[in-house]
């Protein structure tokens, strides 16, 4: 009796192939220990690998030759982008018993509009939820050749970017370490267009919902072709740098990638390329990628790195011309794991399904940290790895002759080892979300943050309290004063205050000689004699003060060893030549001259 299932299979063989001598990899059955290891989560979208790059018939209102668009149809079918290589890695990465060692498996949710915007314009998601098929409008969102209308396109496109957000968000949440998500990594697409197959770009939004924890996100592009969309997005920031390694001729798809395109504005010298030719092998491609890598992360210091996998630079490659094999690429991975800050993966190009499938099944290996054997496990897709014997490394090398030379590396290295230079350092951010303007919302912060200054320094000016300022040998009177002259004489009149202030200084080291000394003394006035007081009108009564300061260098005689303030005046005359001074009358031009230098110095004062 024959059973129902046993009436059809996935392959032609009963069941599946009869590997022989071959042998079948038997998955790994060890569960990890949730503190053994860093966490790694791994994102598949359920149905992402259903789609297919087809496109829809063409309306015969829109174009009359329905033929012709029937053969553009039919050649469509052949596209070389087939999401059905996410369906071939996930049965790998399961056969081999992967699902075991990695912490956490998610079906997440698709992208929101709202999320989806915050990159693209809102009138290119319109045009991919509506799937209108105007010809102008296709022609506006670059929606042409490499870029088909498939059914489901737009389901497809939230798929993958829903994907890699939730891995972003899990980083900047650090409840994750490392997030896996295959089948993100559409590196081309503009903000309001698509391009080389790519309609959304997640990586771009992934690092953009990174940046509003992180402070500075390093991405780094293995695909063969340039990462131009990642690279325009940020070539005017500093928070973002991009590294992408790739063929470039000047040519070849996208055209873009020199050696000397290293952004602009707030972001020169944090976009870094490395132009490759044809063939480069294993050895030459490691040797510059550890090396760039290393010096970028060392100048950069990452809080957080996105690692784009495209699979088209193995060798063998539908579209692509490299000799890397997939121990190579996954050794990429595995240097960039060693780093141990946030790391998100995600796929990108790779247009051999069956290599692809087999690299990304690697390298999850790779960063959950577990061995595999070089033995296939048996999948419902052992159909496609039946030429090169079910293993998981064929021979992918040596297909294209290498147009790299040792001399043409070194120059490239030298090269962004002197740009490096440039940064100075990792730059110093604020913690808030990347403003879609940058420099002009940094030009207005600097400006508010000088109004500002300026408003605290005037605040702070009219609120200090009005304190008179200790000038040496200053002439005042105040309640402050304690340095009061004594009556000497004994008038019934009270004697003037002191004239200075004395300093705590002075009193410790016994006054220090004043540079401003007392004026010399004229005719019969003395050095240290007063100033005549002014009249109350505040004009100074000239005879008066004449006549007083006549009088009182005849009777007032001078008080003894006091000093006044902080000023030290001369010695005092001794007695004899005192006594002398004063029993020699003055003569009528001494007295003259007197009153006249009185008067002087009354005014003065």
């Amino acid at each position: 009796m024959l059973r129902k299932y046993e009436t059809y299979t996935f392959s032609s063989a009963k069941f599946f192939a009869d590997r022989g001598a071959e042998g079948v990899a038997q998955p790994l059955t060890e569960r990890i220990n949730p503190h053994s290891r860093p966490i790694v989560s791994y994102y598949f979208p359920k149905g992402v690998g259903e789609h297919h790059y087809g496109v829809s018939p063409t309306p015969s209102h829109i174009c009359p030759r329905a033929c012709a668009h029937d053969d553009a149809r039919r050649s469509q079918e052949r596209h070389p982008m087939k999401p059905h290589r996410l369906s071939l890695t996930n049965a790998l990465v399961m056969g081999y018993g992967l699902d075991k060692q990695i912490h956490h498996i998610y079906n997440p949710r698709v992208a929101t509009r709202e999320e989806l915007e915050v990159y693209h314009d809102p009138q290119y998601i319109d045009f991919l939820s509506k799937r209108d098929e105007t010809k102008h409008l296709i022609d506006t969102f670059n929606c042409v050749e490499d870029c088909p209308i498939f059914a489901d396109m737009f389901e497809f496109c939230k798929m993958y970017a829903g994907a890699s957000l939730a891995g972003a968000r899990k980083l900047s949440a650090g409840t994750t370490d490392t997030a896996i998500n295959w089948s993100g990594g559409l590196h081309h697409a503009k903000r309001g267009e698509a391009n080389g197959f790519c309609y959304i770009n997640d990586a771009v939004l992934a690092i953009l919902e990174m940046l509003k924890y992180h402070p500075r996100v390093l991405y780094i592009d293995i695909d063969i072709h340039h990462g131009d969309g990642v690279e325009l997005a940020f070539y005017h920031s500093n928070r973002v740098m991009t590294v992408s390694f790739h063929k470039y001729t000047g040519d070849f798809f996208p055209g873009t990638g020199k050696l000397d395109d290293n952004g602009a504005g707030l972001g020169k010298y944090f976009c870094l390329n490395v132009p490759l030719l044809d063939g480069i092998d294993d050895d030459m491609y490691l040797t510059v990628f550890k090396t760039v890598i290393g010096d970028t992360v060392t100048h950069f210091q990452p809080t957080s790195i996105v690692l784009q996998c495209g699979a088209d630079s193995l060798g063998l490659d539908r579209l692509g011309a490299f000799n890397l094999s997939i121990a190579a690429h996954g050794e990429c991975v595995n240097y960039v794991r060693t780093f141990g800050v946030p790391l998100l993966v995600v796929g990108g190009g790779g247009y051999t399904v069956k290599n692809v499938s087999r690299c990304w099944a690697y390298e999850t290996a790779v960063l959950v940290g577990a061995d595999i054997p070089d033995t296939l496990p048996a999948t419902i897709y052992d159909a496609y790895f039946a030429d090169s014997g079910w293993k998981l490394h064929p021979p992918l090398t040596g297909r294209v002759d290498n147009q790299n030379s040792p001399a043409s590396l070194q120059r490239i290295t030298v090269s962004i080892r002197e740009k490096l230079r440039y940064l100075g350092g990792a730059p110093s951010v604020m913690m808030r979300e990347i403003p879609p303007g940058l420099e002009e919302w940094l030009a207005a912060e600097e400006a508010t943050a000088e109004v500002e200054q300026d408003a605290e320094a005037d605040a702070s000016t009219r609120s200090r309290p009005l304190r008179r300022r200790a000038v040496p040998n200053e002439y005042y009177e105040g309640d402050d004063d304690v340095d009061g002259d004594e009556d000497v004489d004994g008038d019934d009149t009270p004697a003037r205050r002191g004239t200075v202030r004395r300093t705590r200084g002075n009193s410790r080291r016994g006054g220090r000689r004043s540079s401003a000394r007392s004026r010399p003394a004229v005719g019969g006035m003395k050095e240290d004699e007063e100033e005549p007081p002014e009249e109350a009108g505040g004009v100074p009564n000239v005879i008066a003060s004449t006549s007083a300061s006549a009088a009182q260098a005849q009777q007032v005689p001078r008080p003894s060893r006091s000093r006044r303030g902080n000023t030290r005046t001369r010695a005092r005359p001794r007695a004899k030549d005192k006594e002398q001074q004063e029993d020699s009358p003055q003569t009528p031009v001494e007295e003259e001259q007197s009153m006249s230098i009185s008067m002087e110095l009354d005014v003065e004062a």
